[in-house]
């Protein structure tokens, strides 16, 4: 086997490690939550930063059209983020546009990231503010994150954390199962409200 195939060998077995050893009474906890959520008019703010930023457009999409959860995503406004950044800094603009939201008790927030940040490393601080926000306001606060050290894993109410099995891949799995875990989320029974297009569709 050369070191090509033993890559993808060794990725794909990591991956089917992480599967078998991800918490489902955590993913359980996130879906009863957010059927409270939903049943109390609740709104969904889904924040994350490069990979995470393309995973959160997908949830606040998936959650808005399958699940009847209004959501919205810092990143899908890219005129407001940006001339939040320009004008008052990348650390305080998604805690400022979670401001901005009026963010309540009533809400939740969603942080999609690697690391989840960290105060000491200075690293991710518009995610770091951004929860110091949430907790002020009473908001409940999810992550799905790659490290359980960072400030999301330790700071958020629920938070699912992918484990780690080779330094080396720690950001391409995490960014995958973001996307998994989400998709597992929103067709959860009690939170899926209909049929999604092509599982509507009669078999051939």
């Amino acid at each position: 086997m050369d070191i090509t195939d033993k890559y993808i060998s060794s990725f794909l077995g990591e991956t089917a490690q992480i599967c078998g050893r991800l918490s489902c009474p955590r993913i359980r906890q996130i879906v009863d939550e957010l059927v409270g959520l939903r049943a109390n008019h609740g709104r969904l703010f889904v924040l994350g930063v490069g990979g995470s930023a393309g995973n959160a457009a997908h949830a606040v999409n998936d959650f808005r059209k399958l699940a009847d959860i209004e959501a919205y995503a810092p990143t899908d406004n890219v005129s407001e983020l940006t001339a939040r950044i320009n004008d008052d800094g990348w650390e305080s603009s998604y805690a400022q546009w979670l401001k901005g939201s009026r963010l309540g008790r009533g809400d939740a927030v969603l942080v999609l990231s690697v690391g989840g940040g960290s105060p000491q490393r200075r690293v991710s601080m518009n995610l770091v503010e951004a929860i110091r926000y949430a907790r002020q306001v009473d908001a409940r606060i999810y992550g799905i994150v790659g490290r359980d050290g960072g400030y999301t894993a330790l700071n958020a109410h629920v938070c699912l954390v992918v484990p780690s099995f080779d330094p080396a891949t720690v950001t391409p799995q995490t960014e995958s199962f973001q996307s998994v875990l989400l998709h597992l989320i929103v067709s959860h029974p009690n939170l899926l409200v209909g049929r999604m297009k092509w599982e509507s569709l009669s078999p051939r």
